[in-house]
């Protein structure tokens, strides 16, 4: 009794409710997140997190979804796979999660799909990042455009630019073959070629091999698909040994924190060597007018606690948060696990302020947003 009393209080006002309501609990709808918390990619973690935290503390001052109100569980992998699939199976014994958001990270995806808890627990997975070419899975959801999708705004709008020689930098990794397939598919439909390709070692930032590869082959632009870090490291040293092609990065990569660090310390560094560099943001902008970034920046004013600054990864969390909210809003009083995948399903035209998000049979990817984005001289990303 004592630890039914402790969910149901939040959600109800008055002992008069109570009465009102007597066959109904509200419920406490727990979201598990396992991410990088600490690490290379711990401010992407955090941000995500922090993104999602704001909205459902929000969303709880003010009383709750159908009475239901929110709590997020985030815990650390420090990026690696194999933790993630352990510490998820720790998250679904001790917190029991009605759902899942906020994971990074092809392989740790990969292996918790391999691990099998989505499915034998009935349980979705709402809000990703990952540079993923793959089969669409059934029980992950994701808020945002795929990578296919980024790459084709990137091809076209090199095509429209007359740029046709492009060259390509990849982690490595089980799904390296196929990425490098899907460029060049989606480069020889805007009339490119892929005439060079270089990898590095998962993980790292040892990309001096690259950078050999891309100075000999002089291709005309370079889509990077990287880390923060590694992508740092290979413009500046790559611009260093006279490379002069446009750089353009996949939306995964922590581009924007990494250039506010070196803008701090080195600002000729940025508007030299960061000059050319564009960034595919599949968000809007938290920085502009939007609905979507006045209501985010709202609801940091509110809450006080800023952790991390506003970004990009945090309006892609919060807009993670939306659709969850929305989708325990459409199960109505008693919101289960089975009940998420069916309201995800019937989400086909979520307007959340000119970003819209939906799903349907076999198509997880819920937006076909993308937009490219520059660095300007002061580090700032600038549309």
């Amino acid at each position: 009794m004592k630890h039914i009393f402790k969910l149901a209080m939040p959600a109800f006002l008055s002992c008069a409710a109570i009465l009102a309501t007597p066959s109904v609990q509200a419920t406490q709808i727990v979201v598990g997140q396992v991410a990088p918390l600490s690490g290379p990619e711990a401010s992407q973690g955090r941000a995500y997190a922090a993104g999602m935290q704001f909205l459902f503390n929000d969303i709880n001052r003010a009383g709750g979804v159908n009475g239901h109100t929110f709590e997020l569980v985030s815990k650390d992998d420090g990026g690696g796979p194999e933790d993630t699939v352990a510490i998820t199976r720790q998250l679904l014994t001790e917190n029991q999660p009605m759902v899942l958001a906020g994971y990074f990270g092809n392989r740790n995806i990969s292996e918790l799909v391999i691990a099998g808890f989505l499915e034998k627990e009935k349980l979705a997975l709402v809000g990703y990042r990952a540079a993923e070419i793959g089969v669409e899975i059934p029980q992950l959801y994701n808020v945002r455009a795929n990578f296919r999708t980024e790459l084709s705004k990137i091809t076209e709008h090199l095509a429209a630019i007359g740029v046709t020689r492009l060259g390509l930098l990849y982690e490595e990794g089980p799904g390296a073959a196929a990425l490098i397939a899907v460029t060049e598919e989606i480069a020889k439909k805007g009339n490119a070629t892929i005439v060079s390709k270089a990898s590095y070692e998962a993980g790292t930032t040892r990309v001096a091999d690259a950078i050999d590869t891309f100075v000999k082959a002089k291709p005309q632009a370079i889509i990077l698909v990287c880390s923060g870090a590694a992508g740092a490291r290979f413009i500046e040293r790559y611009r260093a040994d006279g490379g002069s092609a446009q750089i353009f990065i996949h939306s995964g990569a922590d581009m924007e924190r990494v250039t506010k660090r070196i803008a701090e310390n080195r600002l000729a560094f940025v508007s030299s060597v960061m000059q050319g560099v564009a960034i595919a943001q599949v968000v809007p902008s938290p920085y502009h007018s939007s609905r979507l970034a006045k209501e985010l920046n709202e609801a940091v004013a509110k809450d006080g606690k800023l952790d991390v600054p506003v970004s990009y990864v945090m309006m892609e969390g919060y807009i993670a948060a939306k659709v969850i909210i929305e989708a325990v809003r459409r199960q109505g009083k008693r919101p289960t696990r089975e009940g998420m995948a069916a309201a995800l399903e019937s989400i086909d035209s979520l307007n959340l302020g000119g970003y819209v998000v939906g799903f349907k049979p076999g198509m997880r990817s819920g937006s076909k947003f993308v937009e490219l984005t520059i660095i300007s001289d002061t580090g700032k990303i600038r549309q």
